[in-house]
């Protein structure tokens, strides 16, 4: 019986880190059935066993490439050991089994691509050239978020590596992690039926939808149950979600509701308009002492 642990290499490409930090604030007994589990091979910031040079030079094969950041073919800007980011990404598909877009850039190519036009900038499925698509053993997994929350890398590694495949929803995410909104499981949602307000970041009270342009009732994540550092979430301390977990992340105006004659440009998904303007006239009718109260304390 073959008991080697499958072999993990960490990418950074265009990148702020973000993921990296969120992965190190990993619960530490999950962090250490991970690390008992896989061989985390190579990290630029983790490892010193092997450079990433050993790695391309030698004929080591990799179960699991995980890609932290954007993808451009531009070499004056973004190169890593005399490589495009684009030409190492590819060269390295070659030695791998699955790859995993760890964060909203590596996915979709996130702020990079929205914001700097020149260099090409995109996520990992438009930047893997077509002949390395075949020698995969399951389309790439997009685990979107600004950061990826640890869990998620965790629940997709394992469910790879004990089943081998996962059901992704259109947009290339685990449908296991992504089926959910942000909405689901948040402290607030009885100010969200009520229609009671927060005015101001940071308050404990009151929804943010209305007025802070929270995302949550139309962006996909279980943030709201399964919580950050095991202790809180955005929503939680005031901040509204911000939709990082959607495939048009960064929206411009994240802090803010658009609205039409004080209507809502966008309503929850799975409600039509009509029957959201409904169901918020009639809620608004009613006034609930002890909702108001907690605001106003």
């Amino acid at each position: 019986m073959n008991n080697e642990k499958p072999k993990v290499l960490w990418l950074q490409a265009i990148t702020c880190n973000g993921n990296t930090h969120s992965f190190l604030s990993a619960n530490a007994s999950r962090m250490k059935l991970f690390l008992d589990s896989f061989d985390l091979i190579y990290h630029p910031s983790l490892s010193e066993d092997i450079t990433l040079n050993e790695v391309l030079e030698k004929n080591i094969q990799i179960d699991f490439l995980l890609v932290e950041g954007a993808i451009s073919a531009n070499k004056k800007y973004y190169q890593i050991s005399n490589s495009s980011t684009y030409d190492l990404f590819n060269t390295l598909v070659k030695k791998s089994k699955y790859i995993i877009a760890i964060g909203s850039c590596a996915s979709y190519g996130g702020i990079h691509s929205r914001f700097i036009y020149n260099d090409d900038i995109d996520g990992l499925e438009k930047s893997l050239e077509i002949d390395n698509m075949y020698g995969l053993k399951h389309p790439i997994i997009n685990l979107t978020g600004c950061p990826v929350h640890p869990e998620w890398i965790f629940q997709t590694m394992f469910t790879l590596k004990d089943y081998g495949k996962m059901k992704l929803d259109e947009y290339g995410r685990p449908l296991e992690l992504y089926y959910g909104l942000a909405h689901h499981g948040c402290t607030r949602n009885e100010y969200f039926e009520w229609k009671v307000e927060a005015k101001n970041f940071g308050e404990k009270e009151g929804c943010l939808f209305y007025e802070q342009g929270c995302r949550g009732p139309m962006t996909h994540s279980n943030c709201n149950k399964i919580l950050w550092n095991d202790v809180s979430t955005k929503t939680r301390v005031g901040m509204p979600c911000i939709g990082c977990t959607e495939f048009d992340f960064p929206r411009e105006n994240m802090l803010e509701t658009k609205k039409n004659i004080g209507i809502p440009a966008e309503v929850p998904l799975g409600i039509s308009k009509r029957a959201y303007l409904s169901l918020t006239g009639v809620a608004k009718t009613f006034k609930i002492d002890r909702l108001h109260k907690k605001l106003i304390d």
